[in-house]
């Protein structure tokens, strides 16, 4: 009997022991399930807090390869017309981009050089929500070297090797360097150019996001290689690009001086290797270390001075290739002359031509959209200059790259010499020629160069 209660005991604290740690697992998972449910509420919260303005919570901003859509565009309109001053900022700190992709904004306004039309980012209005995420966002770091850090670098390089004993020395090397810069003027050029660089970063999230990130021989055709002083540069035609290719010659050896060498030299003997030309290694190595540039210019003013070189002047391939079809499709009873040689397109019938979905001939280089030619989306572009600032940008950019000291980009014109260079005022009056319609969809047409390239609107009346 007593040996039966003393089992019945042992049984008892042996199924004690076997239900307490089922007790234990349940406290556990209880545990986790409330730490799990605290987290997720806690990045929830966090989410809200990031909010872009005009987007909702897990959606995605509509991307376009070409264009943006409609309902994206009368946004950006709208902002545009109810705040003309602060056109860029609205775009700008309206996007759903992670803070430490906005660009720094300066406490020192930068003033673009007259007739740039390259609208003030220094000014742009800041919020206290912004501001606090600029100041807590971690800094990008980028593998290439670009032109702020260059400029950084080699001022921090030279301030930090001076000593007492070589002051002299290692000030006299400083504006070796920096060439006839001040360190204002030196400084001033930096910042506006990791701006531009910034602010295309963001636009390309925001607009680009969709694209492939593979880079094939069809986006570097453009790009031409420099290997002795590690350039590749994007040509966009009427933006300074004949030049540029001179001063390339000039620093492969080709040629002891820019002026010496004339136009079909330049463009037709085939002297400049482009990047197109090598194995997918030679592609991918020069893009990740050498410097990589383009020059943009204002696209309306652009395309203009496409249209007076190619269409106003001689030019048998033009217009022949070109012309024909154009006079042929949009003049109404054409005469045998004109379709036979394609001279004396009008400007009119060129806007037809470039905004027909159906154009009887393709595009053409001259008159591509930037964005298109040079793909900035895909490749990291460490210089964006600007052709209405080109001179002191330029040598700026060769100072950089340690170019001969002697070495500036030459700025003559040597095709149609007597023909005035086009401007902004030449520009606007060969749009007096089309309707208001087809000057806004024009503008349209090159959009997104005005917005990547931070263009401001060359009419009051577009929207």
């Amino acid at each position: 009997m007593l040996g039966m209660k003393w089992k019945m005991v042992v049984d008892s604290l042996r199924g004690r022991r076997r239900r307490l740690p089922c007790s234990l697992w349940f406290l556990l998972l209880f545990a986790a399930g409330g730490l799990v449910l605290f987290i997720h509420q806690r990045d929830l919260s966090e989410m809200v807090q990031h909010q872009g303005p005009g987007v909702k919570l897990g959606s995605t901003p509509r991307q376009s390869r070409e264009t943006l859509s409609t309902q994206e565009r009368e946004r950006e309109r709208g902002k545009s017309d109810s705040y003309p001053d602060h056109n860029a900022a609205e775009s700008i700190l309206s996007s759903p981009i992670p803070p430490m992709q906005f660009p720094h904004f300066e406490e020192s306004r930068q003033t673009a050089s007259p007739g740039s039309q390259e609208q003030d980012i220094g000014s742009l209005h800041v919020s206290k929500r912004q501001r606090k995420l600029l100041k807590t966002s971690p800094p990008n770091h980028q593998n290439n070297s670009h032109v702020s850090s260059s400029a950084s670098s080699s001022s921090s390089s030279s301030v930090s090797s001076s000593s007492s004993s070589s002051s002299s020395s290692s000030s006299s090397s400083s504006s070796a360097f920096m060439g006839s810069f001040s360190p204002e003027s030196w400084k001033k050029l930096s910042d506006i150019l990791e701006a531009r660089r910034q602010l295309m970063k963001e636009m390309c999230a925001k607009y680009k996001s969709s694209i492939s990130r593979t880079i094939t021989r069809h986006h570097v055709k453009h790009i031409f290689v420099e290997d002795k002083y590690k350039l590749l540069y994007c040509q966009v035609p009427k933006a300074g690009c004949s030049n540029w290719k001179r001063t390339l010659m000039v620093l492969a050896g080709q040629a002891p001086n820019a002026q010496s060498i004339k136009h079909d030299t330049v463009h037709y003997g085939h002297h400049l290797k482009k990047l197109d030309s090598f194995d997918r290694q030679g592609i991918m190595h020069r893009l990740e270390t050498y410097t990589k540039v383009m020059f943009v210019r204002e696209p309306l003013e652009r395309m203009v001075s496409a249209y007076r070189d190619k269409f106003e002047n001689p030019n048998n391939y033009y217009h022949s290739l070109f012309g024909k079809p154009i006079i042929s499709k949009y003049r109404v009873n054409p005469s045998w002359a004109a379709l036979k040689t394609g001279s004396g397109v009008t400007f009119k019938e060129f806007v037809q031509y470039l905004l027909d979905v159906h154009r009887p001939v393709g595009m053409d280089i001259h008159w591509e959209q930037a964005n298109q030619l040079c793909n900035p989306c895909l490749i990291d572009y460490d210089f964006i200059g600007k052709f209405e600032n080109m001179e002191e940008e330029s040598n700026f950019l060769l100072r950089l790259t340690g170019a001969p000291s002697n070495l500036t980009l030459p700025s003559f014109k040597d095709r149609n010499p007597t023909d005035k260079r086009t401007s902004m005022q030449i520009t606007q009056k060969y749009f007096t020629q089309v309707s208001t319609l087809e000057r806004q969809r024009v503008y349209d047409f090159y959009y997104m160069d005005y917005l990547m390239f931070n263009y401001s609107k060359p009419f009051k009346d577009l929207y």
